[in-house]
């Protein structure tokens, strides 16, 4: 982060904390859930290795589960802190608060999350974070309502003051149809920005989001961006993101350098299990996770994991690679980033209430 008075730290910066919204039954993933709890409990072990994991559970019940699950894993019970909280789904992402940080002081933005412009019911999704926050699960910090649907996912930060997002999901109609002056504006103000970036194109199909930006591009240090590839000239694909890559091409940093750009591979196309016959799953590798020493890789049991695990492995010099099998996830339109959400280091985090 830069010595700027207020900003939106990068991911990279150290954390203390990851929150995750656990699946239940009475959500969408009731048909999944046998399948896709391992893997919140491998990316709540993953988490708890190196800094704490907020947990929301939809009820006392679900709260005992979860905390046998992670028992039974060897997960630390001291960096783990349940609350409840009633859920609709898992995005942590995109439902959670976004943290930005003044002169030292930490500020939660709770935005409204309308299920990506309507599309699904989010009203309890909506109002976990000020659940969480009246439960003191952030202890003493302020949180700030602000009326403007904006999902995490749709933004990407590099920490000293620039913002990359998509044209395509922040001027939707669904996210309140605002001008893209209007809109820039507003997110100046409220991130501490310097810019914004506006990509025109990228999209992948089965994405619900409306091409949020952590599908297809993000920074993984101030001068670079990683981004999402497609070396298949036969899929649909290919123009789309050939398109995006060269609009990345013509972006330059805050001092007018090209960014250095690296491209991850391209994995097989991933299609919904038998009930949604030929849909199209959205499979990325922009969709990782950094926390603190490691970042946390979605694969997806496919020959490019290994390429993509060696490509973001090079843009992270001393941090660990870990793969995370997120096959179960995409069922549901999204992958392992959209699951989480960093809480910022200047975040102290309150003891579990479950």
């Amino acid at each position: 982060m830069s010595d700027r008075p207020y900003c939106l730290p990068a991911e990279w910066a150290p954390q203390s904390g990851v929150l995750l919204t656990w699946p239940h039954a009475d959500s969408d993933w009731r048909p999944l859930l046998a399948a896709v709890e391992p893997v919140f409990v491998r990316i709540a072990a993953e988490v708890a290795r190196r800094e704490d994991v907020v947990i929301v559970c939809n009820d006392a019940a679900l709260a005992g589960r979860v905390r046998g699950l992670l028992t039974d894993a060897g997960v630390d019970p001291g960096r783990v802190r349940l609350h409840v909280a009633a859920s609709q789904d898992t995005w942590a992402r995109d439902h959670g608060p976004i943290t930005v940080v003044r002169r030292g002081c930490p500020l939660l933005l709770d935005f409204r999350f309308d299920g990506w412009g309507g599309k699904y019911p989010a009203q309890l999704d909506d109002q976990i974070s000020r659940t969480l926050h009246t439960l003191g699960a952030f202890e003493l910090a302020a949180m700030a309502s602000v009326d403007l649907v904006l999902e995490g996912g749709s933004i990407e930060s590099d920490g000293e003051g620039t913002l990359l997002t998509t044209r395509r999901c922040l001027l939707s109609a669904g996210r309140g149809g605002r001008s893209q002056a209007e809109l820039e504006h507003q997110l100046i103000a409220l991130f501490g920005l310097d810019r914004v970036l506006w990509l025109e194109h990228g999209q992948l199909e089965g994405d619900d989001t409306d091409s949020h930006i952590d599908t297809l591009a993000r920074f993984t240090d101030p001068q670079t961006i990683a981004y999402q590839g497609c070396d298949d000239r036969g899929d649909p694909h290919f123009a789309e993101l050939q398109a995006m890559a060269d609009e990345l091409g013509r972006l330059r940093t805050l001092a007018g350098a090209p960014y250095r750009l690296v491209r991850l591979p391209w994995p097989r196309a991933c299609h919904a299990a038998p009930g949604a016959p030929g849909r199209r799953l959205p499979a990325s590798y922009a969709n990782f996770l950094i926390v603190n020493g490691a970042v946390l890789v979605p694969t997806y049991a496919d020959p490019a994991d290994e390429r993509a695990l060696a490509s973001l492995a090079a843009c992270f010099p001393g941090r660990e690679l870990v793969g995370i099998d997120c096959r179960t996830v995409i069922e549901q339109g999204g992958s392992l980033h959209c699951l989480t959400m960093q809480l910022p280091a200047h975040l102290s985090l309150g003891p579990g209430t479950a």
